[in-house]
């Protein structure tokens, strides 16, 4: 593989790791629709103790999306350093994708159990309005 080629693919191996964060980020800071939470805590009148709740929710999940987040990054290094070592599809690269692939899902699960935290704090009519606010984040076709 030339250097070029190994380059490029280092990058679209950065690139494929990246993706399964925004993904998930694409639950809770969607553009066009605006932030979930900035939903939540603009459009749904809450009470306090509904934002209580909430302030803490967000406060455990940075904890806990900071890690994932680096953990994922973590992996792609650990890819990157595959790609360079074998220089081509081995198994050390293979193994290294899994590894992306483990932590972009275990970052996804979170942030769908967030969002599920979330939700349960809601009264059944904010739900509703929250439920669609998740469904077009999640189905809108813009441009990211």
């Amino acid at each position: 593989m030339t250097n070029g080629r190994l380059l490029l693919a280092v990058l679209l191996a950065g690139l494929a790791g990246c993706l399964g964060a925004i993904a998930a980020d694409r639950w809770l800071n969607h553009e066009d629709n605006g932030s979930l939470h900035q939903f939540v805590h603009e459009e749904l009148v809450l009470t306090e103790d509904q934002n209580s709740r909430l302030e803490t929710l967000e406060a455990r999940f940075a904890v806990e999306r900071a890690a994932l987040e680096s953990s994922l990054r973590a992996a792609n290094a650990r890819l990157a350093q595959a790609m360079d070592a074998e220089h081509e599809y081995g198994p050390e690269v293979s193994a290294a994708i899994d590894d992306v692939h483990g932590q972009m899902g275990e970052l996804q699960k979170a942030t769908v159990q967030h969002v599920f935290d979330m939700r349960e704090i809601l009264e059944p009519e904010q739900q509703r309005l929250f439920d669609r606010k998740v469904s077009e984040a999640l189905t809108s076709n813009s441009r990211d």
